[in-house]
């Protein structure tokens, strides 16, 4: 399956590259800027996820798009319009999307008419503007008529193990027995991939151990 991931990059959408070659993927790595030392199996790609004609035609022929990218520090707000010229791109291409997004959208466990992005203990105030952005993205996915599924992460989402396990659910955020809400990083590329080749019917779904 070829599957392009735009950010790759970064912390997750590195990761999410990794997890497909080995699995025996054909990936396309897309960076803003050129990179050396992919993983073997592994193309290269060029363009700025802004760009809805260089992504639409990164695309074309591609069985399934990852967007893993994430705004630098004073630019969350950007966050929705890039998503969204994502979409587009996605939709002239006649592909899927698979967005990976923020935990801020989901409930809080025991209160569903509580969001994350409204509770201080899941979301400090360093990381409120890009709280705030994650959730104006999945509202951007909803209005728009792409085939999108959108990965809300756990509230800690860092470096660690690959397990292969994880727990999954839907709009309520997963936590373990003391409150703690987490995964790997290499986890979350486990469920990135296990989505991309299981499709769900879900469009918005969580994960956690």
């Amino acid at each position: 399956m070829r599957i392009t991931v735009v950010g790759a990059a970064g912390m997750v959408g590195s990761r999410v590259v990794s997890e497909a070659a080995n699995r025996g993927h054909e990936p396309v790595a897309v960076t803003r800027k050129e990179r050396d030392a992919l993983p073997a199996g592994v193309t290269a790609a060029q363009g700025d996820a802004d760009d809805t004609e260089r992504m639409s035609e990164l695309f074309r022929d591609t069985d399934a798009v990852v967007a893993a990218t994430r705004p630098a520090p004073g630019h969350e707000h950007t966050l929705p319009a890039t998503t969204t010229a994502l979409l587009d791109a996605v939709a002239r291409a006649g592909t899927r999307i698979l967005v990976v997004g923020g935990a801020a959208p989901l409930r809080v466990p025991g209160r569903p008419d509580r969001l994350v992005v409204d509770s201080p203990e899941y979301v400090p105030p360093a990381y409120r503007a890009i709280a705030a952005a994650s959730a104006a993205q999945l509202d951007a996915c909803r209005a728009h008529p792409a085939d999108w599924v959108y990965l809300s992460p756990p509230a800690i989402l860092e470096p660690g193990p690959r397990t292969g396990r994880y727990r999954r659910g839907t709009s309520t955020l997963i936590t373990t027995t003391d409150g703690t809400s987490r995964i790997s990083v290499e986890d979350l590329a486990v469920a990135v991939l296990d989505e991309i080749d299981n499709p769900s019917a879900d469009r918005h779904f969580t994960v956690g151990y």
